[in-house]
């Protein structure tokens, strides 16, 4: 049978436990839910517009979907710790240039 401190003991344990998951998910929410996918690259303008010509791809290039990449416009691996934090499964856009076969 518990006794009074038992009790209080075990609800301390439960509280901290609680604060801790609130804490990591306000955490994740905080991270994964603003709302905002673009929080650092060129803030200064109105619209985030990338121009880059065909000829200048090599033959697989990597385009960040998740705009974290230090390498923006191009992907540096950085979603990877994006989808492990959010449970997310976001990728690059892989172009491949195509040969001719024929």
């Amino acid at each position: 049978m518990f006794e009074g401190r038992d009790y209080i003991r075990y609800i301390s344990i439960a509280g901290a436990v609680g604060a801790a998951a609130f804490i990591g998910v306000w955490g994740a929410m905080k991270i994964c839910g603003s709302g905002k996918v673009n929080h650092k690259i060129d803030k200064h303008e109105a619209k985030v517009v990338t121009k880059i010509d065909i000829e200048d791809l090599g033959d697989v290039t990597a385009f960040c979907r998740c705009w974290q990449s230090a390498k923006f416009p191009l992907c540096d691996g950085t979603h990877n710790k994006h989808n492990k934090d959010c449970g997310d499964n976001v990728g690059p856009l892989l172009m491949n240039r195509r040969t001719d076969t024929s």
